[in-house]
């Protein structure tokens, strides 16, 4: 990964967080997915007054991966104030597609950017290998 491809995705993450849905929290999260094709997937969160119901931006722009036809990432960006990491709903998900991920943590007023790996965060992670595939 070059850093110029970095960048871009760092800057679409800081984008999607602008048009986060968190009237309850504040806590406005942004993420931007890249497909191994190279194609970026953007995603915020869209909270609900019902908490348990709201959608972390992670998930948001996996699942725009998805229904477009992409399963396989490198890497991803998500911005939030204090460049939290994702959640562990998140992390599963995304382990799902690709255990290798590479995450950027993004502080939306910060220049430095921490970087970590999803098997960093999530080494033993569930995989469903006991389950049998449907038919």
């Amino acid at each position: 990964m070059s850093e110029d491809l970095d960048m871009e995705l760092i800057k679409a993450a800081r984008e999607a967080r602008e048009v986060a849905y968190a009237p309850y929290s504040g806590f406005q999260v942004g993420s931007a997915l890249r497909a191994r094709s190279g194609r970026i997937f953007t995603g915020c969160n869209v909270e609900n007054s019902s908490y348990g119901l709201t959608i972390c931006a992670e998930r948001v722009a996996l699942s725009k991966a998805v229904s477009e036809g992409e399963c396989e990432f490198d890497s991803i960006a998500v911005c939030a104030p204090g460049a939290p990491t994702p959640c562990g709903a998140c992390r599963q998900v995304l382990n799902e597609f690709c255990p290798d991920l590479v995450i950027f943590l993004v502080d939306p007023q910060e220049t430095p950017v921490g970087r970590v790996t999803l098997k960093q965060l999530l080494p033993s992670a569930f995989d469903g290998s006991f389950l049998e595939p449907a038919s």
